[in-house]
């Protein structure tokens, strides 16, 4: 049984936070603002799931005594027995999510987040498939209401791409799609192929939290060495009279990021800044985790596009996640965006695991 006194102590800041909500000085900051609406929603979610939890643990103990009385009619024992079995099933299920609930969030999971897809092993059909999974995520965030900007897209002959970088940006986008970071694997019948083999080709996916300025990351312009060119379309051809694109390198990590989506330079620059420093905060992450000897991450996804995270069997409509032991038989409905049985999936695993920390 969860206890009383924990729920109280993760509640007890809610009347705070509702007081400042009711402050109208507090709306003349807006950063301070959001972070206190939205410390105070989720504080408010888990008041809710507290409360079901609660209730239903003591209509069991209500039902359990009305068994164990010698008083009772036996009809009414007999139905409270039935109800039992189902009091029961609701209750654990109540008291997992409120476990899960009351595990502190990553404090990056609200953000904004930049995706990279890049084709892997596989030639032309590798690039065609790193264009399905950028259409996948493009259905997934038109169903959330997210919004998708290009940075960067190099595009293959055949169509698809080499690699497409893009930002995501809408409610708890980054812990939502965290754990797409990893090497995925496609096994189907390549348009090119004229005999009908299967053929196995991949593509990797990284994912990074925005950086804002809490993480004060700074990079001084020495640091960062920046080149102008000519934006460039499939083939090579000009897509730009004018040189707009910007390539930004960061000289002590090598980490290179390049823009060429928008017509102005001024425009390119800031977007590609802000991939990196999102790749710059994620090193710093990936740095402070090993040094710390945190091993969760390992466990659903590093991040390492090295890693096989995924399997897409277009003969078979099969799609496995060999995280989590998942296997779906709605390919074709997943690569329409339906993603939500598979994240849910992967956000209960990740949120049973930082359970299982917390608690030691």
């Amino acid at each position: 049984m969860i206890d009383k006194a924990t729920i109280d102590r993760v509640l007890a800041r809610l009347p705070e936070l509702e007081a400042a909500l009711s402050d109208p000085a507090t709306a003349a900051h807006q950063k301070k603002y959001r972070e206190i609406v939205r410390e105070h929603s989720l504080l408010k979610k888990i008041e809710a799931k507290a409360e079901l939890y609660l209730d239903l643990h003591k209509q069991l103990g209500e039902h359990s005594a009305l068994i164990a009385s010698e008083d009772t009619d036996s009809e009414i024992r007999e139905l409270a027995r039935e109800e039992i079995e189902d009091l029961e099933t609701r209750l654990a299920s109540a008291e997992k999510e409120l476990k899960v609930a009351l595990v502190p969030p990553d404090p990056t999971s609200q953000r904004n987040a930049i995706v990279e897809i890049r084709a892997g092993t596989g030639g032309d059909e590798a690039a065609l498939f790193a264009g399905d999974l950028f259409r996948m995520y493009n259905r997934y965030a038109e169903h959330r209401g997210w919004k998708i900007n290009l940075v960067d897209a190099s595009t293959s002959d055949v169509g698809g791409y080499k690699e497409v970088v893009f930002g995501v940006e809408g409610e708890g986008v980054y812990g939502i799609l965290q754990f797409e970071s990893g090497g995925h694997r496609v096994q189907r019948i390549p348009v090119t192929e004229s005999s009908g083999r299967i053929h196995t080709s991949a593509a990797t996916v990284a994912v990074f939290p925005e950086a804002d300025a809490n993480d004060e990351l700074e990079i001084p312009a020495g640091e960062v060495r920046v080149d102008i060119f000519r934006s460039s379309g499939p083939g090579g051809q000009s897509v730009n009279t004018t040189d707009s694109a910007v390539r930004l390198t960061h000289v002590p990590t090598g980490v290179v990021v390049q823009c060429q989506d928008e017509k102005s330079q001024h425009r390119n620059k800031e977007k590609a800044m802000k991939v990196l420093r999102a790749r710059l905060l994620a090193l710093r992450q990936q740095e402070e985790a090993q040094r710390k000897g945190e091993a969760r991450r390992s466990l659903i996804g590093s991040g390492d596009r090295s890693e096989r995270v995924r399997t897409y069997n277009f003969p078979q409509n099969r799609l496995t996640d060999h995280r989590i032991n998942l296997t779906l038989y709605s390919l074709d409905r997943v690569m329409e965006g339906n993603l939500a049985e598979l994240l849910s999936a992967l956000a209960e695993y990740d949120a049973e695991l930082r359970m299982q920390e917390a608690s030691g």
